[in-house]
């Protein structure tokens, strides 16, 4: 069945009611991330691209912690800068581990207000 990832929106090939012969069963992800995407996301059917997306900033999330402090803030790994404004990116909001359910550009938790 046709369908679209719940977070980049590209177009796959989902089998939900086949889940063994599904292609996102050949994406091999940490143990942690299938409990994130389990556990704190509302994402569906996820593609290979963006499974792997996530597990890699899973793989950052286990040695580096969420900037506390904006002196911690890296720009370009935590934020950049648009029209004289902060916008965070999908490494800030994975490293925050929740969904402020305010409409973020760059969520990772597959939830809209």
């Amino acid at each position: 069945m046709k369908e679209n990832c719940t977070h980049c929106h590209k177009t796959l090939d989902c089998k939900p009611d086949d889940i063994q012969n599904c292609d996102c069963q050949k994406v091999e992800l940490l143990d942690e991330t299938v409990a994130f995407l389990y556990e704190k996301t509302e994402h569906d059917c996820l593609c290979n691209d963006c499974l792997k997306k996530f597990d890699e900033m899973m793989k950052f999330s286990m040695e580096n912690k969420f900037p506390k402090r904006q002196s911690e803030m890296v720009e370009g790994l935590h934020f950049y800068m648009e029209n004289g404004f902060f916008v965070f990116t999908e490494m800030y909001h994975f490293l925050k581990g929740r969904c402020c359910k305010n409409g973020c550009r760059h969520c990772v938790y597959g939830i809209h207000k």
